[in-house]
């Protein structure tokens, strides 16, 4: 079974969703079938592209009009595709002539992964890159550590001192998982019992 997927931008009444309808209708998706969106495709949360989505069993093919109407992103569009794959379903594009069930389709589908891996390698060497330079400036990452050092300074004394550890949770108003977090980043142990 064909079931198509039609998206415009704007909720407005100046996009419509007509061109992309007489060409689904053209290649055989029945009217049932069609599921839209007015949604920028940037957004993972719309409500047609699910309900199309889960309205899909294998050995049906979902269609599109063109690539950008699925998804705005290279990485969005791969994790539709191969979860159809996955799943037994053919995707085709109307506009790129993309079908995942002929070979052109596949090959199509396998330079798409091979560029999306390359952008995603490219953004981490990016990042990594800006880390090491913000390092080199004394700047370190991550989140600020939530319990100061004076205060951690104190508590560990407690703690020393034979505290229980919900105790000092109580005094110092810290939740019991950030107390553990932090003695553990310090490698502080408990002082041995006598």
């Amino acid at each position: 079974m064909l079931v198509g997927y039609m998206r415009v931008s704007s909720a407005d009444d100046r996009q419509t969703v007509d061109l992309q309808r007489d060409a689904l209708v053209a290649v055989g998706v029945d009217h049932r079938h069609l599921h839209t969106d007015k949604a920028s495709g940037a957004r993972d949360d719309r409500p047609g592209l699910k309900a199309c989505l889960n309205y899909l069993n294998a050995g049906d093919t979902l269609v599109v009009w063109k690539l950008d109407r699925l998804g705005r992103s290279l990485p969005h569009l791969l994790t539709i595709v191969t979860d159809l794959k996955a799943r037994g379903i053919a995707f085709r594009s109307l506009t790129e002539q993309m079908d995942t069930t002929t070979p052109h389709g596949e090959l199509l589908f396998s330079l798409f992964g091979a560029l999306a891996q390359y952008e995603r390698a490219l953004t981490r060497e990016r990042v990594m890159a800006g880390l090491t330079a913000a390092k080199r400036r004394g700047r370190h990452g991550g989140r600020p550590p939530t319990i100061d050092d004076e205060t951690l300074e104190r508590i560990t004394a407690a703690l020393d001192g034979g505290a229980s550890k919900a105790s000092v949770c109580r005094t110092f108003k810290v939740p019991r998982s950030t107390l553990l977090g932090t003695l553990a980043r310090i490698d502080w142990t408990a002082p041995a019992k006598i």
